[in-house]
């Protein structure tokens, strides 16, 4: 029986293990096929990348009246102009530049003597090296002639030496000279030709391409899929032609620049860096770095190199740090160590045209995962999208202890927004998630105490507090109490244990009351640093205060009660309770239902339904909201966030 353990083999095969084998041979089929490929696929990624930056165009001739044909024609012969150009140009200046080296022999033998001179000695074999081959370039026929001639005398005056024969070879014929030449600019030429006709050929079936791509991607919901489809072109579109601008641009102010500074080859060098800069972060360096070695051979001095890295350098900082992020954003989309990996993936896939073309085709990859599910991991790996949200993010820190870099980020965020916000979108989701790994008991004591340590600090320093919770002083006192009444103690050190005088003007104090549990408490002390944040004098008060207010208390001092839950499904009838106690003892006072779920609270009921028709109650469910009530009863400004 040769096949009786066959079975007992496959049961050993788990699904996740196939699934990633398949992942595996997929992922080495695709590399192969792009390294092998690259001779068909390159054209053709550069006939699609290129229809992203001709569509506009073509589009905008459509809208006054030429016919499709027409417009992709004219807009192909402008693009192969523009090419045809650039090409033309560096190749011209290329021959110049060359044919004007040898006037620039002195210059570079004098500062390789000077550096010589200052002790680095590892310019001697660059200096001999370069001397042979400066005289081989100086040599003249005459020079060749004189040589000949000698060799001619000592032959004659000594018939029986040796004689040095230099065999030459033979000069090539116009016509093999031709095939030399074209042997080594047909391919790029070929490539051009092949990549213009497949561009024609993508803007004539545009439609009809995207049509496919719409049924490919999502036949079952084709509103969905067009809308997206149509956004990442024009995404994309947008993003090609503001690159393609703003590069342009580069281009001829490094022109300006250095001919302003009187640089030959200026327009040599404004070219490279238009084009160079589509090589992420390198590109434009480069041109930089050969336009400074080419101003250093011309000028005896060191003046004109550094004029023309200053030139380089100012351009660069100016358009990378201000014009970019105006106009189309700080970045590309993508994150910093993802350009430069697609960088060096895309360089080793297709060499030098991978390269150039390593950040749009990415981008490409990233749009697409945006949208197409099956895709969604290449927009994690690659986009610049936060791994973790806000929320996770604080978690995550505060397990650590790490609340330094969580009060950095909170001070960035209240840079645009309120502190109310940051605790609705930021600090309360985040507390949620820890009360949930509370209650599924993850979370052991030293990290709780850690926990508690780190958002003790950062609540205190958002609130206008600088030092940092020390683990000797708040151990205990953390381990005895809830978060939430610790931090009402340290309020009270300075406000005093009333948290403020009772000699007030009427109706200028908010009273804050938790439904008891710790989440309640700290949710109900974070409402008060909130609203006295704004100016509002906030009290927090347990349920125990409401029974026996403390000696002094005025009713007609209280403006506003808020109730706060963090557990509203939950505690609905508690809640009901303590408003109509509420309303009993303070007659005249606002109430406000402060409702703050966890989203792991499971429950049929809606927020919508948990709401109380009485007299005098509003329910809010965020701090912002609750600021907002609180300000329009108290007849105070609104902030502006």
């Amino acid at each position: 029986m040769p096949y009786s353990d066959s079975p007992e083999k496959m049961k050993n095969v788990t699904p996740s293990t196939s699934n990633s084998l398949a992942g595996i041979v997929g992922t080495a089929v695709v590399l192969a096929l792009l390294y092998f490929g690259r001779d068909v696929l390159i054209p053709i990624t550069l006939a699609i990348l290129l229809s992203f930056l001709v569509a506009p165009m073509i589009r905008a001739m459509r809208k006054i009246g030429i016919g499709q044909t027409a417009s992709v024609w004219v807009a192909v012969m402008l693009l192969s102009l523009g090419i045809a150009a650039a090409g033309t140009v560096i190749g011209s200046q290329l021959v110049k530049l060359a044919s004007s080296m040898p006037e620039y022999e002195e210059t570079i033998r004098d500062k390789l003597a000077t550096m010589r001179e200052l002790g680095n000695t590892q310019f001697d074999s660059l200096t001999s090296h370069a001397g042979k081959v400066m005289n081989e370039l100086n040599k003249s026929p005459t020079d060749n002639r004189t040589q000949q001639d000698k060799m001619q005398n000592a032959v004659n005056n000594n018939p029986e030496a040796p004689v040095l024969v230099e065999i030459q070879e033979p000069a090539l014929r116009p016509l093999q000279l031709l095939q030399k030449i074209m042997a080594s600019v047909w391919p790029p030429i070929e490539m051009a030709g092949i990549v213009l006709m497949v561009l024609i050929f993508v803007l004539m079936e545009h439609e009809s391409l995207r049509d496919r791509l719409i049924r490919l991607i999502g036949s079952n919901d084709l509103r969905a899929t067009t809308i997206a489809v149509n956004d990442a072109g024009e995404r994309l579109s947008r993003f090609f032609i503001s690159q393609f601008a703003v590069n342009f641009a580069v281009g001829f102010l490094v022109f300006a620049g250095l001919w302003a500074i009187g640089l030959p080859h200026a327009i040599l060098f404004g070219t490279l860096a238009g084009i160079l800069r589509f090589v992420p972060y390198v590109g434009v360096w480069l041109a930089a770095l050969f336009a400074t070695v080419l101003a250093a051979a011309i000028d005896p001095g060191w003046s004109l190199a550094i004029m023309a890295f200053v030139t380089f350098f100012s351009i660069e900082m100016i358009v990378a740090q201000l014009v970019e992020p105006q106009l189309y954003g700080h970045s590309t989309g993508l994150s910093p160590l993802s350009v430069v990996i697609a960088a060096i993936f895309w360089s080793w896939v297709w060499g030098p045209v991978g390269l150039v073309v390593s950040t749009p085709l990415t981008l490409c990859l990233v749009v697409a995962g945006r949208y197409v599910p099956a895709l969604q991991i290449l927009e994690i790996l690659f986009g610049e999208v936060r791994a973790l949200t806000l929320a996770q993010n604080f978690y995550q820190r505060a397990l650590s202890g790490d609340a330094t870099e969580i009060i950095a980020a909170a001070r960035a965020y209240m840079k645009r927004k309120s502190f109310a916000s940051y605790c609705d979108s930021v600090l309360m989701p985040a507390l949620h998630l820890a009360g949930h790994d509370l209650e599924e008991g993850k979370i052991n004591p030293e990290e709780k105490l850690r926990l508690g340590m780190a958002v003790g600090t950062v609540i205190e320093s958002l609130d206008g507090k600088t030092h940092t919770w020390k683990k000797a002083e708040h151990a205990t006192f953390l381990q005895d109490m809830s978060l939430g009444r610790h931090l009402r103690a340290q309020r009270e050190k300075l406000t005093g244990s009333r948290q403020g005088s009772f000699d007030v003007p009427p109706g200028s104090v908010v009273l804050c009351v938790g439904l008891g549990e710790a989440g309640n408490e700290l949710a109900t002390e974070i409402l008060v640093r909130v609203l006295r944040h704004h100016n509002i004098d906030a009290r927090h008060i347990s349920l125990a205060d409401c029974a026996s207010p403390p000696p002094g208390a005025k009713a007609e001092s209280v403006s506003v009660v808020c109730v706060v839950s963090t557990s509203p499904v939950k505690e609905e009838k508690q809640s009901a309770l303590l408003l109509a106690d509420v309303k009993l003892r303070l007659l005249n006072a606002h109430r406000v239902l402060v409702q703050l779920p966890s989203p792991y609270e499971s429950s049929h009921l809606s927020l919508s339904q948990l709401q109380f028709n009485e007299e005098n109650v509003d329910t809010a469910n965020s701090y912002e909201s609750t600021l907002a009530i609180c300000l329009e009863h108290l007849h105070l400004e609104t902030p502006l966030h």
